[in-house]
C-alpha cells in the first residue's frame, strides 16, 4: 500500500516544479529568449506534469476522496483544466503578445486558486 504522506509530498513537490517550470518557459518566451524550445525544457514539464496527476489520482484513491462529495476538489480540477489551456494560450507563439500574456496571467491566477483550494479545502456548498 502507498504511503499518503509520501504521495502528498511527491503532488506537493510536482505541483511546486510545474509552476515553477511554467514560469520559467513563459519567462524565456516573454523575453524573446525561445531557444528552450530545442533544448529538454521543452519535455520535462509534460514528465513533471505525468507524474503530479498520478500522484493526485493516488491521494484521491488513497483519501478516498470523491469531487461529487468534496466541492473544493472538483472545483480545482475544472481550474487545472483552465490552467493547461491557458498555459497552452501562453506558450504558443503564433498568437499575439496582448493575448499570451492575458493567458498568462489567467493561468497564474487559476494556480494561485488551485494551490489555495489544495491548502484550505474549504466547504464551498
Amino acid at each position: 500500500m502507498l504511503n499518503y504522506t509520501l504521495v502528498k509530498q511527491v503532488h506537493v513537490t510536482t505541483a511546486v516544479i510545474s509552476l515553477f517550470l511554467f514560469l520559467l518557459r513563459a519567462g524565456l518566451d516573454f523575453s524573446k529568449k525561445t531557444h528552450w524550445r530545442h533544448t529538454p525544457l521543452r519535455l520535462v514539464p509534460h514528465v513533471n506534469d505525468t507524474l503530479l496527476l498520478s500522484a493526485a489520482i493516488a491521494l484521491a484513491i488513497l483519501g478516498n476522496w470523491n469531487p461529487a462529495l468534496y466541492h473544493w476538489l472538483a472545483v480545482k480540477l475544472v481550474l487545472v483544466l483552465g490552467y493547461i489551456a491557458a498555459g497552452f494560450l501562453a506558450l504558443h507563439q503564433t498568437l499575439s503578445w496582448r493575448t499570451r500574456i492575458a493567458a498568462a496571467l489567467l493561468a497564474l491566477v487559476q494556480i494561485a486558486f488551485i494551490f489555495y483550494l489544495a491548502i484550505i479545502k474549504p466547504v464551498l456548498w
